[in-house]
C-alpha cells in the first residue's frame, strides 16, 4: 500500500479502495488491511474520515508528517525551504546547461501566463513545479531527494501564501532569480532565494498562519 502510495497510484486527495477490495486485491486477511491503514494513517500517509472513507494525505512519511502540523505549520515549511532553496540557488548558478536553463525559462512563462489568467491554484502547482525544477538543475541528488519528499509540503505552503494582489512581485522575484542563475552569480542567486522566502516569513509572522 506505501508503494502505490509513493508512486502515485492513489494521488493525495484521492480515497483508497475499501477494506474488502484491498483484502481482495492484496491477497491478505481483511485485519492485515486494517493494521496496514491505522500504520499508514499513524505516519500521515492516510487519512481516515469516519463514513466517507480513508483517503491519501502524503506521498511521504516527511510530508505527512509536515502536514500533521497545526499551529506553526506554515512557518515552520517556509524556514525548511529557505535552507534547502536558498543552497540550490546558489548550486545552480555554478551549473552551464543551457538545456536546463530553457527548461527553467519555459515553467516561468507557463507561470506569467497562468497569472495573467487569474487561475491561482495552477499558478501555485507551476511555482512549485518551478522550484523543483532549478532544484533538480543543480544536478545534486540528495538535495533533489530531499525537495522532492518536501514536495506536498512545499505546494501546501505555496497554495497558502498565493495572493492575487502579490503575484506580480513574487513573479518578479522569479525572473530576477532565474535571470542570476543564468548570469552564474551564485551570492545573487542565494540572496534573491533568501529574501523572498524571508519576506514570507516576516509576512506570516504578523499573520496567524493558516493550515496547509
Amino acid at each position: 500500500m506505501r508503494q502505490r502510495i509513493t508512486a502515485g497510484a492513489w494521488p493525495v486527495g484521492h480515497r483508497i479502495p475499501t477494506e474488502p477490495v484491498l483484502a481482495d486485491e492484496l491477497q491478505v486477511a481483511r485485519n492485515t488491511v486494517r493494521e496496514a491503514v491505522r500504520a499508514l494513517s499513524h505516519s500521515g500517509l492516510l487519512q481516515v474520515r469516519q463514513g466517507s472513507g480513508t483517503y491519501v494525505r502524503a506521498t511521504s512519511e516527511l510530508s505527512g508528517a509536515l502536514r500533521r502540523l497545526r499551529t506553526a505549520e506554515l512557518r515552520d515549511v517556509l524556514q525548511v525551504r529557505r535552507g534547502l532553496e536558498v543552497e540550490a540557488a546558489r548550486l545552480a548558478a555554478d551549473v552551464r546547461n543551457e538545456d536546463g536553463l530553457r527548461a527553467l525559462e519555459a515553467r516561468l512563462a507557463e507561470c506569467e501566463a497562468v497569472a495573467r489568467a487569474g487561475r491561482w491554484e495552477t499558478l501555485a502547482q507551476l511555482d512549485t513545479a518551478f522550484h523543483m525544477a532549478l532544484v533538480e538543475f543543480t544536478g545534486n541528488s540528495v538535495l533533489a531527494g530531499l525537495y522532492r519528499g518536501f514536495y506536498e509540503a512545499v505546494l501546501a505552503s505555496v497554495l497558502t501564501c498565493v495572493d492575487p494582489c502579490g503575484a506580480e512581485p513574487g513573479l518578479a522575484f522569479h525572473r530576477r532569480l532565474l535571470e542570476a542563475v543564468r548570469a552564474g552569480d551564485a551570492e545573487r542567486a542565494a540572496a534573491e532565494a533568501g529574501a523572498h522566502l524571508s519576506a514570507l516569513l516576516r509576512q506570516r509572522n504578523t499573520v496567524p498562519a493558516a493550515a496547509g
